[in-house]
C-alpha cells in the first residue's frame, strides 16, 4: 500500500518517516516551497523538524495532484483547514487516515465529519494517541490508536503503518479517538497555566484528573465509548501533553501563566496550538449539550485575557460536590 501524506509540519513529516520504514516510497505534500526543497535536497525538514534525518524514500511535493498514485492518504493539516484541503484534491474514493486533532469553528464538527462531507466516497480512519513528532521521527517507542469502522481496512492500515517502533492498537470507535485528541489540547493549556503560574504539582494533577472527567462526560454526550477515552487516544494523550513543554498547547499555557498575552503568543507561532482554536468551540458545544466543563470554561476565559489568580480562585470556590 503506497502512502501519501498531506501536510509537512512536524507531525506529518514524522508520519512520513514512519511510513517510509524499510525504504517504502512515500509522497509528502507541503504548502511551503522551502519545505519541499529542503526535504528533497537535504532530507531534512529544516522548518518544522530540523533535528530528524529523513529517509531518502520520502519525496516532497507542492502539488496535490502528485499524490494521485497513493493508495491511502494521511491527512495531517490543522483541523480548521481539513475541509478546504480535501476539496482541492481528487482522492478518488481512497482511504483517508485523519491525523489532525480538533473541532471545526462555526460548525462544531469533528474532523471525521468534515472529511465525510468533503469526500463522502472515501472510507475514513483516525490515527491518534500520545505522540511527540520528534520522538516518532527518531524511532522511539510509541503506541497509538487506529480507529476505523471497516475492520478489513483497519487491519490493512495497521499492518502498513506498524514499524519496529510504532505500534497501532485497533478500535472501531472513531468518535472516541477524535474526542480524546481534541479535548486534551484544551486541557494541556490549563496544565501549562498551572506550571507557568507556579501553582504546584498538586494543582496540575487535579487539573489532569478533573479534566479527564470533563473529557469523559463530553465524549459520552457525543457517542464515544468510555474505554476509548481511557485508552491511548484519550487518557494516554492527555498525560503526555499535560506534562511537557514539547507540547505546543502546554507551552502556550505556560506563557499565559507567566503573564504573557495569549494573542501575542499565538500571532508569533509558526506551528499551531490547536487547543486555542478548539477551546471556544468546545465550550459552545458543551453548553449546547448540557455538559459541565469548568476547566474548559476557565481556559477560554484565560485565552480571552482573564486574570490567572481570579480564575484559579473561581474554580476553587465552586460548590462542593461528589467526585464524578
Amino acid at each position: 500500500m503506497k502512502i501519501g501524506v498531506i501536510g509537512a509540519g512536524a507531525w506529518g513529516t514524522a508520519l512520513a518517516q514512519v511510513a517510509a520504514t524499510g525504504g517504502k516510497d512515500v509522497t509528502l505534500w507541503a504548502r511551503e516551497p522551502e519545505v519541499v526543497a529542503s526535504i528533497n535536497d537535504t532530507h531534512v525538514n529544516t522548518l518544522f523538524l530540523p533535528k530528524a534525518k529523513l529517509s531518502p524514500a520520502i519525496r516532497a511535493t507542492g502539488d496535490l495532484a502528485e499524490l494521485g498514485d497513493a493508495e491511502a492518504l494521511l491527512v495531517v493539516v490543522p483541523a480548521q483547514h481539513v475541509g478546504a484541503v480535501l476539496r482541492e484534491i481528487d482522492v478518488a474514493s481512497r482511504p483517508l487516515v485523519l491525523c489532525a486533532k480538533g473541532i471545526e469553528a462555526g460548525t462544531r464538527r469533528l474532523v471525521s465529519e468534515i472529511a465525510s462531507e468533503a469526500r463522502p466516497d472515501s472510507p475514513l480512519a483516525v490515527l491518534s494517541g500520545p505522540t511527540f513528532a520528534h520522538e516518532v521521527a527518531a524511532g522511539l517507542p510509541t503506541a497509538v490508536t487506529l480507529a476505523c469502522a471497516d475492520a478489513g481496512l483497519r487491519d490493512a492500515l495497521a499492518e502498513r503503518l506498524a514499524s519496529p517502533s510504532l505500534r497501532p492498537y485497533a478500535s472501531d470507535d472513531v468518535v472516541g479517538a477524535e474526542i480524546g485528541g481534541a479535548v486534551k489540547n484544551v486541557l494541556a493549556i490549563a496544565c501549562g497555566v498551572v506550571d507557568g503560574a507556579g501553582l504546584g504539582q498538586n494543582a496540575r494533577a487535579a487539573v489532569i484528573a478533573r479534566g479527564f472527567a470533563e473529557m469523559t462526560r463530553y465524549g459520552i454526550a457525543r457517542g464515544a465509548r468510555v474505554e476509548t477515552l481511557s485508552g491511548l487516544s484519550g487518557l494516554g494523550d492527555l498525560v503526555l501533553t499535560c506534562s511537557s513543554t514539547s507540547s505546543r498547547n502546554f507551552s502556550l499555557g505556560v506563557g499565559i501563566g507567566e503573564g504573557r498575552p495569549a494573542a501575542s503568543m499565538l500571532a508569533d507561532r509558526r506551528t499551531v496550538a490547536e487547543g486555542a482554536f478548539t477551546a471556544p468551540v468546545l465550550r459552545e458545544d458543551a453548553r449546547a449539550r448540557g455538559v459541565d466543563m469548568p476547566v474548559t470554561e476557565a481556559v477560554c476565559a484565560l485565552l480571552e485575557g482573564a486574570d490567572v489568580g481570579a480564575i484559579t480562585q473561581a474554580l476553587l470556590a465552586r460548590p462542593l460536590r461528589p467526585e464524578a
